[in-house]
């Protein structure tokens, strides 16, 4: 699969925008706050129907604007494919698939299968657990249409029950419902947790050899899925905890809070790996990103990298390059000149070049 072109109208910076993209890697250049993210953001929001940047849609809109359209089309198996989103500032986006509107974004989910590397996502490693399962969640739910009905039903699930322990502080008799709630809770979240147990036993598969290829087989990395609860232990620990849950008026079991852990050599690298092992972590668990989603998905992903080669030394910067030389790549830097030459030196094959200043986008 590869992104074959894109339009934008009122989209951030952009009045307009087309832009079309090679099969293999596409370079765009330009200094900072010029517009280059927002291209990515919005091939991003385009297979998700979110922005990477946890941005509403009213703060995607240009300024001034009352909505913005996103087209993209791609070619999937030698087919091609059009998806639009109408994104307005005071109602849901709309979105259609090839002149077809659809109901639920899960129908979006594994048309387009996406990994976006950025900066930030060096820190995945030494930063909260939230992160960590918005990984998962992020990965599952592009891989997996159950997952995603599993994961978009718990949580209404969760949300209702949350209200429910607050309405109880005041309505004591309110209590017997809680019941059904928890019935629900338990079998969407016992999916969950079924589903997150099988990915990271096939991340693990993976990930252990390409953190040995960045550590010169020095390290060896091995992902731990920190389950809150067990599925033989869900019933009875939600039932234990329920005067805890009316205690705090929130839900303390469940798969809301997951967590993942990683082991280098037997140590937990959140707490006690250096930077740069943090960092050569994060950098495996998305190149093993890469090669789950071609295992799983039986077709290439689309890779965007957002100037995260300026934040790798050139070890893990050439170990990168060589390791997306057969997917469609489009790199956002700042350094032209220098990414050339670095790629060049790595032999590492640029397709296209574009400038991108100002909201105009250039061909070089």
């Amino acid at each position: 699969m590869y992104v074959d072109s894109l339009e934008l109208m009122n989209y951030r910076n952009y009045n307009t925008l087309n832009i079309t993209f090679d099969k293999g890697t596409t370079i765009l250049y330009g200094d900072n706050a010029q517009g280059k993210t927002n291209i990515l953001e919005a091939i991003y929001l385009s297979a998700t129907t979110k922005s990477h940047r946890g941005s509403k849609d009213k703060e995607i809109i240009r300024f001034g604007d009352e909505e913005a359209h996103i087209r993209i089309h791609i070619i999937k198996h030698d087919v091609g494919h059009k998806i639009d989103l109408h994104l307005r500032k005071n109602k849901n986006k709309g979105v259609a698939i090839d002149g077809n509107k659809i109901k639920r974004s899960g129908e979006l989910f594994g048309i387009m299968n996406i990994i976006f590397f950025s900066p930030e996502d060096l820190n995945l490693i030494k930063n909260g657990p939230s992160e960590r399962r918005r990984f998962i969640d992020l990965e599952l739910c592009q891989l997996n249409k159950l997952y995603h009905y599993n994961y978009m039903h718990y949580h209404k699930a969760l949300g209702q029950r949350n209200l429910l322990l607050k309405q109880i502080h005041n309505k004591s008799e309110l209590i017997d419902t809680l019941d059904i709630w928890d019935y629900h809770l338990k079998e969407y979240g016992k999916n969950i947790i079924k589903f997150r147990e099988e990915f990271i036993m096939m991340l693990n598969e993976i990930i252990k050899d390409i953190h040995g290829h960045l550590t010169g087989k020095k390290e060896t990395l091995k992902v731990i899925y920190e389950k809150n609860v067990s599925l033989e232990d869900y019933d009875a620990i939600l039932k234990n905890k329920r005067k805890l849950d009316l205690k705090y008026q929130t839900t303390q079991t469940g798969p809301h809070r997951d967590d993942i852990c990683f082991l280098i050599n037997g140590i937990d690298t959140r707490k006690f790996g250096s930077q740069g092992q943090q960092r050569t972590a994060a950098l495996s668990l998305k190149l093993a990103e890469i090669e789950l989603v071609k295992k799983i998905a039986k077709d290439n992903p689309v890779l965007l990298l957002d100037d995260v080669m300026s934040e790798l030394d050139n070890n893990r910067k050439q170990y990168l390059l060589k390791s997306i030389h057969d997917i469609q790549t489009i790199i956002t830097c700042t350094g032209y000149d220098d990414f050339m030459n670095k790629a060049k030196k790595n032999t590492f094959m640029v397709d296209a070049v574009y400038s991108v200043k100002e909201g105009q986008v250039s061909k070089k």
